[in-house]
């Protein structure tokens, strides 16, 4: 029997009976678990936005290098604006990944106890419509991505807020990514983003605009992960990892050069962070034979994992 990541109507648990909303979150449970990944449908992310979204990422990479380059990273560890082609490496890899990106962060408002963990946006003056446009992808994301953390409460047996509360002010990324065509004299051991995990809690990632996504089974194969362009393909990074003691693991993913025609290759996924200051900590009920890792700050743990792909020093 062929292997496939598993399809949930979040619809199903947001509006749905008692029975649709436990059989949506055995099933959320269950695909993390198995393959670390599940395909979400029925969400309420608007489509059009999505539409939109896409095509200003678009416009955004087309512009020339010497105009891109102005909104590079000045200090900020690659976490606003623009970080050129090949700067980022998976942790343990001696190859660049074959791609350029542009973050988004979440803004706080002055006097947040926060604030100093969140460097301002930087947001494109060439394309009037980026600023509004990526404030309501991000606000739409982070949104879902609540909704599917309260969802993991049950099996996990937390209360209710629990990743409310530890993401309320989160550091999530909402990243721009574009693969160009791979570039004539590529070193053969680039790919467009080697193996690797998520750093952060979950992963929301807004199907892509070309294949080439795989992650790794449980068996040690890779299997590719497509969907349908207006699904959310979601996964679990290290930090739930760690704070499960590996009940729901991270599990290994990349995205492959293009078998077919050479051309771009589009995405956007959502990091969804907890706040700078919450304590990684396993939870009780996943403690088993002894907790696995000492607990640590999210962005301790966060600063060490950008110093290990290239991204700050």
């Amino acid at each position: 029997m062929s292997q496939k990541v598993p399809e949930l109507s979040l619809e199903a648990y947001i509006s749905g009976g008692a029975d649709d909303r436990k059989h949506f979150i055995d099933q959320l449970f269950a695909g993390l678990k198995e393959y670390g990944f599940i395909i979400l449908k029925d969400h309420p992310v608007k489509v059009s936005l999505l539409k939109e979204a896409y095509s200003l990422s678009e416009q955004l990479f087309a512009l020339p290098v010497e105009q891109k380059i102005r909104y590079a990273d000045d200090g900020k560890g690659g976490q606003r604006g623009y970080t050129p082609f090949g700067r980022e490496h998976a942790k343990d890899s001696k190859y660049p990944d074959l791609k350029e990106f542009w973050h988004v962060g979440r803004d706080l408002p002055e006097g947040h106890r926060l604030k100093s963990f969140f460097p301002d946006n930087v947001w494109p003056k060439e394309i009037p419509a980026f600023k509004e446009v990526f404030e309501a992808l991000f606000k739409a994301l982070d949104d879902t991505g609540r909704i599917m953390l309260e969802a993991l409460t049950v099996p996990l047996e937390v209360p209710k807020d629990y990743f409310d509360i530890m993401t309320m002010a989160g550091s999530s990324i909402l990243r721009l990514l574009h693969y160009p065509p791979i570039p004539e004299g590529a070193d053969p051991n680039c790919i467009r983003a080697a193996a690797h995990e998520d750093i952060n809690l979950i992963t929301l990632l807004v199907s892509a605009q070309g294949s080439g996504l795989e992650l790794l089974t449980r068996e040690g194969k890779w299997l590719p992960v497509e969907t349908a362009p207006e699904n959310i393909i979601v996964d679990s990074g290290d930090m739930l990892a760690r704070i499960t003691n590996d009940i729901i693991p991270a599990t290994t993913h990349r995205v492959v050069n293009p078998s077919g025609a050479n051309k771009s290759r589009y995405s956007m996924p959502f990091f969804m962070h907890p706040n700078p200051d919450a304590t990684l900590k396993c939870i009780p009920s996943c403690q088993g034979a002894g907790e696995k890792y000492p607990p640590i700050l999210a962005n301790d743990f966060l600063m060490e994992r950008l110093r290990a792909i290239g991204l700050t020093k």
